[in-house]
């Protein structure tokens, strides 16, 4: 005599219904579709129109910007030529002549960055350039960015182009 099992015909013990395996898969599948979109409506957009707050946060690097080749930071145009032991900075059209240790403060900027279309992160930030000399082709600089809220380092990246050499210090 053989004890009956407790379970229906043709089911297994431990498996997982099919439905569940499709409802699963479907909540999976959404989470993927989310962030995918999540990713590609990501952007961060920078302007002039500050809250005129205080700036009481700083990251500070250690840049190398390419002589005579312009790079944009935080939408900032700047262009730097070395001659001798000084530098020519051009910042939106606005030239500044530094000498080895002299600083030059960029006017403030305004940083928000949206998800969905729906901003999550705003914050007033200003670039201060000291000039530390120059290197073969590159010139290097502090670049001090201080900002109304502390920005995370991921975002802080995306302010620096890769064609910018930069260390944080």
């Amino acid at each position: 005599m053989s004890d009956p099992s407790p379970h229906a015909p043709g089911h297994k013990p431990g498996g997982t219904a099919p439905h569940a395996k499709l409802l699963l898969g479907i909540i999976a599948g959404l989470v993927i579709v989310i962030a995918v979109v999540g990713l590609l409506t990501f952007t961060m957009s920078v302007s002039t129109d500050t809250t005129g707050v205080s700036l009481p946060f700083a990251n500070h690097y250690s840049v190398s910007l390419p002589d005579g080749n312009a790079v944009t930071i935080g939408s900032s145009r700047i262009a730097v030529m070395a001659y001798n032991d000084s530098v020519t900075t051009d910042v939106d059209g606005n030239r500044e002549q530094l000498a080895v240790g002299q600083t030059r403060v960029i006017s403030p900027r305004h940083a928000t960055i949206s998800i969905f279309g729906i901003p999550i992160f705003s914050a007033d930030f200003q670039l201060t350039l000291q000039y530390l000399g120059s290197s073969g082709s590159l010139d290097n600089f502090d670049l001090t960015v201080a900002s109304s809220q502390k920005i995370p380092s991921f975002l802080l990246d995306r302010l620096i182009p890769s064609s910018v050499k930069a260390t944080q210090a």
